[in-house]
């Protein structure tokens, strides 16, 4: 199966394909995978796009010549575990232009279902490949000095994680193919941050007449590439179980239309063509994509005998008990709120009372005094009507007993006698309270006159200790100014001799850097020439060197972005654009920064040019 696909592919590819020279986006470009292997361009879509358990086979040539390799393989296994997970493994090799990518992925998906028609879908795509340099379209030619481009053969671990979010029909996803990378030769990241790849995008499946399996899927996207535009697009899928046709746009790569058939229930080929249509890429010839997939074992939706039961009923209690109980934790909220606020509003209240207590003090004496006056007389006049009473009483028990002398008299001569002493303890309780009210209006004039005399001593003692404080600021305001002067005067002199100095010590470091002989060790990239176009002498860190003005140019914008401040220089013996990072005076300092990797800040590689006189 797989030779025929690719027999099939070299077939196209010998009819449309030419050679450009165009710089590639160095993401995977797989915007035009619809179904299979659709793990690629969004790690969740191997729960129901991959149609687990199958093998498939995509394939892309991107502008290549008949001889050339695939500009991308992918070959990947796919496998339910059960309804919500899937996992996967696959080979690929990608060709970015300047680098051959090849290794293997590992994939996982896992959904969480809301309801039937909401589903929640995290997966993760796992690169591991080896990267080697495959950029050798420059000749160099010995008598003009250009950095060589080394080899290389890094391993690399790369992450690619995503979510999808499905509901009826409608989806949206975010991935990103290289969150996080780490390269284990370099021992550190592969890329900057900067270089992050993300991809956007929303689709709607529409189900084309009673066949559950006839689906019109429209599909828009959006896709960040470093130090490149931006890349939209907008595809159109329409499948059935027999066939399937696609078309779509990209703002980058142009238009493209494929399609391919279902066969036996088992075997899946298609093939696809895009054509450029962006002025830069005029001229290039199509790209070709060939789609190939066998599907074996039992599916896993076949195994199921019914769907899950769902126990709305349950859930609706679950849902009204849940929402009772936040209404609760509400209430219960506002509750402690209004508890809190009145506490606060009670606080202060007391603290105002406090405040007041001292002013309120002879008032409450003397409204006491007032009361206890009322409560005296009103003793008074109860004795006397006690006394009137008692007079009354004996008069009546006199007559009484003269008339009959019964056990009744003398319980009467008893009672009188016990309220008689009532009275007598209601004026001795009259009387402590006068005192009471005596002692404590006393205590408050007592305390009223302490505060004022405390509070005549303190604003005496502040209004010292503010003239001995204004003395003293005076005297260190006058000591400061001195100091200041004589501060100046030295620092004038230590400038003065700075600068004789600096310039003493530029002088013989020129000639000393004039004069430095400079011993290539092995391996090492570098030139030395004794004048150069009125260049300042020195060591130069050359980061690149152009003879195209647009690649130049492109190049100087992308070093900015970067945070750096690269500079230049044209050469008018090749008519070369040098690109520079710094210039340093010695050659120690122009090592250590290439072997530092400019500090870290640029980890691309550099080389040295010496410029030895004016």
């Amino acid at each position: 199966m797989l030779r025929f696909c690719v027999t099939v592919s070299v077939f196209l590819l010998v009819w449309g394909v030419g050679a450009q020279e165009v710089t590639l986006p160095v993401d995977l470009r797989q915007h035009n995978i619809t179904e299979y292997n659709s793990s690629l361009f969004n790690p969740v879509f191997a729960l129901d796009r991959n149609n687990p358990q199958s093998v498939a086979l995509w394939t892309r040539w991107q502008w290549q010549s008949i001889d050339g390799d695939p500009t991308t393989l992918f070959l990947n296994y796919s496998r339910k575990l059960n309804r919500n997970s899937v996992v996967g493994a696959a080979f690929f090799q990608h060709n970015t232009g300047v680098f051959l990518n090849t290794g293997g992925v590992l994939n996982y998906a896992y959904a969480f279902r809301f309801s039937p028609k909401v589903r929640l879908g995290i997966g993760l795509n796992l690169f591991g490949y080896k990267q080697k340099s495959t950029d050798d379209r420059f000749v160099i030619d010995p008598q003009i000095p250009f950095p060589q481009i080394q080899a290389t053969n890094d391993f690399i671990l790369q992450m690619a994680p995503g979510l999808y979010l499905d509901w009826d029909g409608l989806g949206v996803g975010l991935t990103s193919e290289n969150l996080y990378d780490y390269n284990f030769t370099d021992q550190g990241r592969h890329s900057m941050p900067e270089d992050r790849i993300f991809l956007v995008s929303t689709s709607y499946d529409f189900q084309v007449g009673a066949d559950p399996t006839s689906v019109l899927r429209p599909t828009l996207y959006w896709k960040s590439i470093p130090r490149q535009d931006n890349q939209v697009g907008l595809g159109a899928l329409y499948s059935t179980d027999k066939y399937w046709g696609q078309a779509g746009y990209n703002s980058f790569y142009g238009i493209s239309v494929g399609g391919g058939g279902r066969f036996f229930k088992k075997i899946s080929v298609g093939a696809l063509m895009e054509f450029a249509t962006k002025g830069d890429l005029n001229g290039v010839s199509s790209t070709f994509e060939v789609f190939a997939s066998y599907h074996f074992g039992p599916q896993f939706e076949d195994q199921e005998a019914a769907p899950e039961p769902i126990e709305l009923p349950e859930d609706e209690k679950e849902i009204e008990a849940k929402k009772a109980e936040a209404v609760a934790e509400k209430e219960a909220k506002k509750l402690a709120r209004a508890e809190q606020q009145r506490l606060e509003k009670e606080r202060r209240e007391l603290a105002k009372a406090e405040k007041a207590e001292a002013l309120a003090d002879a008032q409450e004496a003397k409204q006491r005094r007032k009361d206890s006056i009322d409560q005296v007389r009103k003793v008074e006049a109860l004795a006397a009507a006690a006394e009137k009473l008692e007079t009354n009483r004996k008069r009546d028990s006199i007559t009484t007993a003269k008339k009959q002398e019964t056990l009744a008299a003398v319980r009467e001569k008893r009672e009188a006698k016990r309220e008689l002493d009532s009275i007598n303890r209601v004026k001795d309780a009259l009387a402590d309270a006068q005192r009471v009210a005596q002692e404590r209006r006393q205590d408050s004039l007592d305390r009223l006159e302490r505060v004022r005399a405390e509070a005549g001593q303190k604003k005496l003692d502040a209004e010292k200790l503010a003239e001995a404080q204004q003395r003293r600021q005076d005297s260190l305001d006058r000591v400061k100014l001195a100091e200041a002067e004589i501060a100046q005067k030295k620092l004038e002199a230590e400038r003065l001799a700075e600068a004789e100095a600096a310039k003493r010590e530029a002088e013989a470091k020129e000639l000393a850097q004039q004069q430095e002989e400079v011993k290539p060790e092995a391996n090492e990239k570098y030139e030395e020439v004794e004048t150069e176009d009125g260049l300042k002498p020195g060591f130069y860190l050359i980061t690149n060197v152009f003879g195209t003005q647009k690649y130049y140019e492109a190049f100087m914008k992308d070093l900015t972005k970067r945070g750096l401040e690269p500079q230049s220089f044209l050469r008018s013996l090749n008519n070369y654009n040098y690109v520079y990072l710094k210039r340093y005076d010695t050659m120690a300092e122009a090592r250590r920064a290439r072997d530092s990797k400019f500090d870290g800040r640029y980890t691309d590689k550099t080389w040295i040019f010496r410029v030895v006189g004016e």
